[in-house]
């Protein structure tokens, strides 16, 4: 299931031109800033937890972290 999901995450996020967070959160509701270039997407129904950096400016993204939930809780995102 995850991998279906990531899928599908991976499939807009490709083909994104996201310039600010706000355009991120148009194509993903859910996701969080968290400081520091991060976002946090709830993937797989909420199942699985993906961290990334995004880069506006050179339009790059950088994942972080892909997590179930108690693994999320543990991450000390200024080690990211």
């Amino acid at each position: 299931m995850y991998e279906t999901a990531m899928d599908k995450w991976y499939n807009v996020a490709a083909k994104a031109d996201w310039q600010n967070f706000a355009q991120v959160r148009q194509s993903f509701g859910s996701v969080d800033s968290v400081g520091n270039d991060l976002y946090v997407f709830n993937i797989g129904g909420n199942k699985c937890r993906l961290i990334v950096r995004i880069i506006f400016k050179t339009q790059m993204i950088f994942i972080r972290f892909i997590g179930t939930h108690n693994q999320y809780d543990k991450v000390d995102l200024s080690k990211l």
